[in-house]
């Protein structure tokens, strides 16, 4: 029997955890944020959302105006790297991403507030369908760069996985189980969470 989704969180504050600045520039003219909120626009140039279109559609979809969350960075990738924790799916590949997220209003700075959402995302996520997908919700420090200032603040890494024996069937649980978290964002952010 396949398990339901996978979805958990957790928190990474310690000081050799990954962190995050926003605004960010990778060196020599690499990528960099792109405010995709107030320039949607820009999102042709970020090329993971070119190469994966679904990928592109989620980011649209998270950074509306009227959105509960914004995002930092992203990528996709396809691997044949099964850990012996999701050998619970009985696949041979997996296609998977992440995507920094992190809210859209002062929220962003109160660590309950961030821990209240990934709480609440698993939850949801733990409720749907079952499909041979993982989703996890990593809590980090974020830097908030505006006006001469910076302010501590949180982010969210969020990871998903889909599962298959071939890339396309893992590729096509991935694209199921973006579509059920950006339902699960949308839901929360009619309620405001």
């Amino acid at each position: 029997m396949m398990p339901d989704v996978q979805a958990d969180f957790a928190v990474e504050l310690g000081s050799d955890d990954e962190t995050l600045e926003v605004p960010w520039a990778a060196p020599d003219h690499g990528p960099r944020y792109l405010d995709l909120r107030h320039q949607p626009e820009l999102l042709l140039e970020i090329e993971e959302a070119r190469r994966e279109r679904e990928l592109g559609e989620f980011l649209t979809a998270i950074n509306a105006p009227t959105g509960l969350l914004e995002t930092a960075k992203c990528d996709a990738w396809a691997s044949s790297e099964i850990t012996p924790e999701e050998e619970v799916f009985g696949a041979a590949c997996k296609f998977g991403s992440y995507i920094d997220l992190f809210l859209s209003d002062s929220r962003r700075f109160s660590f309950s507030d961030t821990e209240l959402l990934a709480k609440r995302l698993t939850h949801l996520l733990q409720r749907v369908p079952e499909i041979p997908a993982a989703a996890e919700f990593i809590i980090r420090r974020c830097y908030f760069h505006q006006n001469q200032e910076t302010r501590d603040g949180f982010y969210l890494t969020f990871y998903l996985f889909g599962y298959g024996d071939k890339e396309p069937q893992a590729r096509r649980q991935w694209t199921i189980g973006l579509k059920l978290v950006e339902n699960a964002i949308r839901q929360l952010s009619a309620g405001t969470f």
